[in-house]
C-alpha cells in the first residue's frame, strides 16, 4: 500500500535558526540576531567590535553550559563551571565545538604528536609489531618513566595478613633528560656573587631579597652554613649542602620550613616551567643563567635506548616522530598487516588530516608550545576534520591567521565541507577571500569597545558590498605598490641559517627601511628571523605570544602607565602612592580590590557579585576622596586611552609620563580600550598591539613584528602601515613577518622563502623590491602579490 507523502514540512525541521535575543556580554549593547543552521556565516567588524563577546562568549559558552548540565553533579565537580552569559533569549543551539587560537601546551613534554594522539596509536603499533618486542605501548612513552616496586601489602578483607607483592612497569623516558629531550647547564657565576657572604646579599636571583623569609633567609639560618663567610670560602661539604641538599625540615625562628640546595630549588621554582610563560626579567634571567643542550643520552629524542632498539622495517618510533608527517603518512600507507589493519587505517587518517590541512611539513616530535597561534588552531582541527558528527556548531577564531594567500583557498574548502556535512559553521574573520564565501555575514561595529557592539548589518557578502559600513566600504581596499622605495642604512648579515628546516640561508637584510619577510606556512621564516635574528642585541622582537596576567592586571599596569599616575595622583594629595593601588594599601578591604566578590557553589557555576561596599570601583572610599584634575581614580581607570591622552596632555593633571605612554597607546590603535580593562578580555590581535606600545618606549634600534596584522579589520590594517612608516622615518628599522599582502605592497623590501613546506622549503627564493617581485612572477608569493595590486 502506497501513501502520498506529507506535503507539509514535519515540524521537526522548522529549527533552522539559533536566535539570540538582548545579548550584553562585556560590549555588546542588547543583540538580537538570528543565524541560519547548516550553514557558513562569518561575523567581521573592526578589532574590539564585539564579535568574539557574541560568537564565543554567548553563542558558544551557552552550548557548553547547557552540555555540562546534562552529567550528573559528580561528573560536573570535575569539570570547569560556566556562568550563564548575560543574555536574555538564546534558542536553537546545537553542540558547539570551538576551535580557537589559544597556544599549546606550555609543558616542555606536550608535542605535536601527543597532543592529536597519533603518538598513542604510533606506541601502540609498536608495541605490537616492533622487534625486538620491548613491552606495552607505555614502554614507547616519553611521558612514562620505568617504576620497579616490591615489599609487603596488607589486604584489608576478613582476616587482614601480609601479601608479598612486586611491581614493575616499563616506561620509555629517557633517564637522564626525563623525556624533556634537553639538559640544562646552570651557570652558577648568575646565581650569585661568591666573594660576598649570604649575609652581605650574595644571591642575584630576581626577586630573592635578602630579607625573604623563604627563600634567602632559610639558607642563611638553617645551620648547615656559615653566613657570614664568603661563598668561596666554604667547605666542600658546605658546598655540597649549599647547592645539592635533599630538601630537609629546618626550625627558622620557630617556623618550620624546608631547606633544599639551590640546584633543584632553581629547577623547580623556574625550569620546570615553559620560558615563554615567564615574566620578561625572569625569562631574561633564565636566558642568562641557564644554557639547554640536546640530551646526549637519548639525542634529543626523549626516549630510553629500549624504546630506541625497537624498530619496524628498520625504522624505531624516534625516526618515525621526527620525520614529516608527510612522509610518515606515505610509510604507514606501506605497511601491510592485517593483524593492526584497524590502527593502521585510523593512523593513516589522522596523518592525511595533517597533509590535507597544509602541516604536512610538521614532525610529531615538534614540542607544542612551538607552534603559532594558525598552527596550533589547525592542529586542533584535525581530530574534527574525519569526523562522524553532523548537526554540531563549529566556531573558528580566524582561521586565516598565519596562512599565506595560497593557503586560504585551502582553508575555505574545509570550512565549506564542514558545512556541507551538515553543520552550522560560525568564523570571526577579518580576510576578505574568507568573508566571500560565506553564506550570511554579520557585520559588527560601528567602532570597537564602547563605540561597537551593535548589528550594523546581516546579510549577504554581496549586501554587505553594497552597505555603507566600515566594512562594506574597505572590503574592496586594495594597497597599491610604493612608487619610491626607502634607500636602506646598512644591512643585518645572515650566514649559513640553519635551524629547523633552513638550508644554510645567507641573506643580508636591509636596515632603515620596511622588510617584508614572507613565504607559505612552514617555509622557514619565523626559523630565520627568531633562529637568526631575534637575540642580537638593538634588537626588539614583539610577537603573539599570550600576556601573562590575571583578571586583576590590565593595560595601566601591563604598560607601566599607572606607575605615573599614582604618583601624580600622590604628590597632588600628599600622600602615600600605595594607597593609589587596587592590589595594594587603597583596596577595598570587603573584595580586596577585585571590584566583585566570588561564591563558590561547588559544581554550579559560582556568582560574581558586585561588591556592595565599593560598587564595583576596587578601592576605599577614603581614597575615592583624593583627586587629580577633578576625577578619582576609580574614575581615571574607567577612562579610554584616548580620553586620558587629553586628560594628561593638559591643565591640573597634565603628567608627561603618563601622557607618553598613552600616546604610544593611540599610535598603535588602541585608543578604545578602557585603562582598567582586564587583560583576560583583550584579543590575540589586541595582546600584540598592546606589547608593541610598551616596546616602542625601549632603546632599541631594530623592531621585529611576528603577524602584526592578526585580529586586525580591513579598515585599522591601513592605520598599522602608517605607524610601521612612522617608526621607520623615526630612524628604525623594522621586520616583519606577515602574509598579508597590503603589507607586502607597502614594504621597501621583500625576501620570499620557500618555495614549499618543511623540506620542500627552507630557501630564499626572492629578494628585492615588490615591484620587481610582481614584475618575475616567479614565487608563489608574486603571484597572489600580482593579483592583488592587478598587476
Amino acid at each position: 500500500m502506497s501513501r502520498a507523502r506529507d506535503t507539509q514540512p514535519h515540524i521537526a525541521d522548522s529549527h533552522d535558526l539559533i536566535r539570540v535575543h538582548g545579548a550584553r556580554v562585556n560590549n555588546l549593547k542588547d543583540v538580537s540576531i538570528e543565524i541560519p543552521k547548516r550553514r557558513l556565516t562569518v561575523f567581521t567588524g573592526v578589532s574590539g567590535s564585539g564579535k568574539s563577546s557574541l560568537v564565543f562568549n554567548t553563542i558558544a559558552a551557552e552550548s557548553q553550559r547547557l552540555i555540562n548540565e546534562t552529567y550528573s553533579a559528580f561528573v560536573q565537580g570535575f569539570m570547569p563551571t560556566l556562568a550563564r552569559p548575560e543574555v536574555d533569549v538564546l534558542e536553537g543551539l546545537t553542540t558547539a565545538i570551538i576551535v580557537d587560537q589559544q597556544r599549546m601546551g606550555g609543558d616542555t613534554r606536550s608535542t605535536v604528536g601527543t597532543a592529536t594522539d597519533a603518538n598513542a596509536m604510533l606506541r601502540i603499533l609498536f608495541s605490537r609489531l616492533g622487534t625486538p618486542h620491548i613491552g606495552p605501548p607505555s614502554a614507547y612513552s616519553f611521558n612514562t618513566a620505568s617504576v620497579k616496586a616490591s615489599g609487603a601489602i596488607t589486604v584489608e578483607r576478613g582476616n587482614k595478613k601480609a601479601v608479598k607483592a612486586t611491581f614493575s612497569r616499563t616506561g620509555g623516558m629517557c633517564t637522564e633528560c626525563e623525556g624533556r629531550g634537553t639538559v640544562s647547564d646552570i651557570d652558577l657565576t648568575q646565581l650569585y656573587d661568591d666573594s660576598k657572604s649570604l649575609a652581605e646579599g650574595a644571591f642575584t636571583i630576581p626577586g630573592w631579597k635578602s630579607d625573604s623569609f623563604w627563600t634567602v633567609r632559610v639558607y642563611a639560618e638553617s645551620g648547615f652554613l656559615d653566613p657570614d663567610k664568603p661563598i668561596a670560602k666554604f667547605t666542600k661539604k658546605e658546598m655540597q649542602d649549599f647547592l645539592y641538599r635533599e630538601p630537609t625540615k629546618v626550625k627558622v625562628e620557630g617556623v618550620n620550613l624546608t631547606y633544599e640546595g639551590l640546584i633543584p630549588k632553581i629547577q623547580k621554582s623556574f625550569l620546570s616551567k615553559d620560558k615563554d610563560a615567564l615574566q620578561p626579567h625572569i625569562r631574561a634571567f633564565v636566558e642568562r643563567a641557564v644554557t639547554f643542550t640536546t640530551c646526549p643520552a637519548c639525542e634529543g629524542t626523549r626516549l630510553s635506548e629500549g624504546a630506541r632498539s625497537s624498530k619496524i622495517a628498520g625504522i624505531s618510533i624516534a625516526d618515525a616522530c621526527a620525520m614529516q608527517t608527510s612522509d610518515l603518512a606515505a610509510w604507514i600507507a606501506g605497511l601491510d598487516e592485517p593483524s593492526v589493519a584497524p590502527l593502521l587505517t585510523a593512523l593513516g587518517q589522522t596523518l592525511d588530516s595533517f597533509v590535507e590541512i597544509g602541516l604536512g611539513y610538521l614532525a610529531l616530535d615538534r614540542p607544542a608550545g612551538t607552534l603559532s597561534g594558525g598552527e596550533a588552531q589547525r592542529v586542533k582541527m584535525i581530530r574534527h576534520l574525519g569526523s562522524s558528527l553532523t548537526d554540531t556548531t563549529y566556531v573558528f577564531d580566524e582561521p586565516t591567521a598565519g596562512l599565506h594567500p595560497h593557503d586560504i583557498q585551502r582553508m575555505n574548502n574545509l570550512l565549506l565541507r564542514l558545512r556541507d556535512k551538515g553543520n552550522t559553521v560560525l568564523v570571526v574573520e577579518h580576510k576578505p577571500e574568507t568573508i566571500a564565501v560565506a553564506d550570511h555575514v554579520v557585520d559588527l561595529g560601528p567602532g570597537a569597545g564602547t563605540g561597537g557592539g551593535t548589528v550594523c548589518f546581516e546579510g549577504t557578502v554581496d549586501g554587505l558590498r553594497a552597505s555603507d559600513t566600515v566594512t562594506g566600504r574597505h572590503f574592496d581596499d586594495r594597497s597599491t605598490l610604493k612608487a619610491d622605495t626607502r634607500e636602506p642604512t646598512g644591512a643585518l648579515e645572515v650566514r649559513g641559517a640553519t635551524a629547523n628546516n633552513l638550508r644554510g640561508v645567507d641573506v643580508d637584510i636591509p636596515l632603515g627601511v620596511l622588510t617584508v619577510v614572507t613565504g607559505v606556512a612552514g617555509s622557514g621564516k619565523s626559523s630565520l628571523i627568531h633562529g637568526s635574528v631575534a637575540g642580537r642585541d638593538g634588537v626588539v622582537t614583539v610577537d603573539q605570544s599570550a600576556i601573562r596576567g590575571s583578571r586583576r592586571s590590565n593595560p595601566a599596569t601591563y604598560t607601566g602607565l599607572l606607575d605615573p599616575i599614582r604618583k601624580a595622583f600622590a604628590k597632588a594629595n600628599d600622600v602615600k602612592p600605595a594607597l593609589f593601588s587596587a592590589n595594594s594599601e587603597g583596596a577595598c578591604p570587603t573584595c580586596n580590590g577585585a571590584g566583585v566578590v566570588f561564591t563558590d557553589l561547588a559544581m554550579m557555576a559560582g556568582v560574581a557579585t558586585v561588591c556592595e561596599e565599593c560598587e564595583g570601583k576596587r578601592f576605599q572610599a577614603s581614597v575615592l576622596e583624593y583627586r587629580l584634575g577633578g576625577r578619582d581614580i576609580s574614575e581615571v581607570l574607567a577612562m579610554s586611552v584616548a580620553e586620558a591622552e587629553e586628560f594628561f596632555g593638559s591643565g591640573d593633571a597634565r603628567t608627561p609620563a603618563a601622557h607618553r605612554v598613552l600616546e604610544r597607546l593611540v599610535d598603535v590603535g588602541l585608543g578604545y580600550l578602557s585603562l582598567g580593562q582586564p587583560l583576560t578580555t583583550l584579543s590575540g590581535g589586541e595582546r600584540q598591539r598592546l606589547k608593541l606600545a610598551t616596546h616602542m618606549g625601549e632603546k632599541g634600534g631594530v623592531y621585529v613584528l611576528d603577524e602584526p596584522t592578526t585580529g586586525l579589520h580591513l579598515a585599522d590594517v591601513e592605520q598599522l602601515l602608517g605607524l610601521l612608516d612612522r617608526l621607520v622615518d623615526s630612524g628604525k628599522s623594522v621586520i616583519v613577518i606577515e602574509h598579508h599582502q597590503a603589507v607586502m605592497a607597502h614594504a621597501d623590501w621583500i625576501i620570499d622563502l620557500g618555495p614549499g613546506a618543511g623540506h620542500d622549503g627552507g630557501t630564499l627564493v626572492f629578494e628585492g623590491a615588490p615591484a620587481d617581485l610582481v614584475a618575475a612572477r616567479s614565487t608563489l608569493t608574486g603571484e597572489h602579490l600580482a593579483q592583488y595590486v592587478g598587476a
